[in-house]
């Protein structure tokens, strides 16, 4: 089965083409970096984050580019606030921002361009607009003329008439028409600002992505990535610049995940119910919300609820504890060749995970996968006799279904404490003796450490809650 991706623009899943073969150009637009990211910009990159994976895995080159936005309102609004500066402002929000993907198992972009240090490209685009005629100077402003780009509204499949009161931009007397959007903001005093020819001034939101999609991507690219929300009117209005300036088509495939609900209510500035990354992350495992977010798929809203997250947990825990099972029976395997009945097995649930996310990147059906390779590494583990090859087999198929997903954390060899080696011995000796109340009194300590113990026909074993 070859890929298949579902393009917001047709509204209909389409064989994915490449323009180059063996290569791939994909832009998804990052965060406004005036505070710490939340779960709405969390889904998001963890999704896309999967699909480069997915697409690597497959055997393509991936050129995969998350800008920021470090000026525009939100930032001077900050600044005006603490008493910093809008760069100073960006820089924090950055790093917080690196820090809490790192945690999510987000890979770093190939680049993450600046709109601050993609000023003379922005600067030129806007020009080139000016010189057709697409875009007018105004007071110091510079507006797109909507009405000129005859397609205006074919991403969101709106027409622009229906639109004079929908587009969420100021209205402004400076505008020839209301359905016009700015390119160009002149600077108001005391505020960052750069040279142009309009006059000092700094960039509107959407012509920021244009430049820089342009810039490190080319003209037309594969994928045009980012949230159902930014369908309208960011994206409608990088389509509008871009492919006024160019002739040529933005992107071959757009693709937008669903909204985010917090206990069936939607994730709203207004309603004041947003969760932040950096504090959910302090009380759960970064995975496990990875974990919740993969187990629905992408285009469909998410419910974001305590239950939902236990759920998530418990599911992940199920996961790790069949690795931990696998492991821990390889200390005592037995030599010879795989086991033909679950070699077959694996290859057979191998292919179906690839089947799974060639159905536009199906994260949900995908996990299912996992949980059958689980399934049949418990039942493997538990037979008597093992061979290494076979465990081996189980373990290598469950890394190369989690190098995509990315849902489990990191193999950690850490040693036990001593104080916990004592305890650890002293338990063996009390079962030894036949003490069970002094054995079952070790085994409740250790748990409140965090330390699991699980007693196996083939010994002790403990693991880290």
């Amino acid at each position: 089965m070859s890929l298949k991706v579902y393009n917001t623009m047709t509204r209909a899943k389409e064989t994915f083409v490449p323009i180059t073969p063996g290569e791939i150009q994909m832009y998804v637009c990052g965060p406004t970096v005036y505070d710490y990211i939340h779960i709405g910009n969390a889904r998001p990159a963890i999704f896309f984050d999967v699909v480069r994976r997915y697409l690597e895995m497959s055997g393509y080159n991936v050129n995969y580019v998350v800008n920021f936005t470090d000026v525009d309102d939100k930032l001077i609004r900050k600044a005006e606030q603490t008493g910093e500066t809008v760069p100073e402002i960006a820089e924090k929000y950055i790093a917080a921002y690196y820090e809490d993907i790192e945690a999510l198992g987000i890979r770093k972009a190939s680049a993450n361009p600046r709109v601050t240090e993609n000023i003379p490209e922005i600067v030129t685009l806007i020009q080139e607009l000016v010189d057709t005629g697409y875009a007018y100077e105004s007071g110091g402003d510079v507006y797109f003329r909507t009405e000129k780009f005859e397609e205006y509204g074919k991403l969101s499949h709106q027409n622009l008439h229906e639109l004079q009161f929908g587009i969420r931009v100021e209205v402004g007397e400076r505008k020839e028409n209301p359905q016009d959007f700015v390119l160009w903001k002149g600077a108001k005093p005391g505020e960052i600002h750069w040279p142009s020819p309009w006059g000092e001034g700094r960039p509107g939101w959407h012509i920021e992505c244009s430049a820089m999609a342009r810039k490190y991507l080319g003209e037309t690219i594969d994928i045009h990535g980012g949230g159902h929300d930014l369908q309208f009117p960011h994206h409608e209005c990088e389509i509008a610049q871009s492919e006024s300036a160019s002739g040529k088509p933005l992107a071959n495939y757009w693709m937008h995940n669903g909204y985010i609900h917090i206990n069936n209510e939607k994730m709203s500035k207004s309603l004041g119910n947003g969760v932040n990354v950096k504090e959910l992350v302090k009380r759960v495992k970064p995975q496990v919300l990875r974990f919740l977010f993969l187990s629905t798929h992408y285009r469909n809203p998410l419910n974001f609820s305590e239950e939902g997250l236990e759920q998530a947990a418990g599911g992940l825990e199920r996961i790790e504890n069949g690795i931990a099972n696998l492991r821990h029976r390889l200390g005592s395997a037995s030599a010879g060749a795989a086991d033909e009945r679950v070699a077959a097995a694996v290859e057979r649930i191998r292919a179906e995970f690839r089947e799974r996310m060639d159905d536009d990147f199906n994260t949900a059906d995908a996990l299912t996968a996992v949980f059958d390779l689980i399934a049949e590494s418990n039942g493997y583990t538990a037979s008597a006799d093992v061979t290494a090859a076979t465990l081996e087999l189980l373990l290598a198929a469950l890394q190369e279904l989690d190098a995509v997903l990315g849902i489990l954390p990191e193999e950690r060899n850490e040693l036990l404490d001593e104080e916990i080696e004592q305890l650890i011995v002293e338990r063996t000796e009390a079962r030894k003796s036949k003490n069970w109340a002094r054995a079952d009194e070790i085994r409740d300590l250790l748990t409140a450490k965090g330390i699991h113990l699980e007693d196996t026909p083939q010994g002790l074993r403990w693991r880290r809650k």
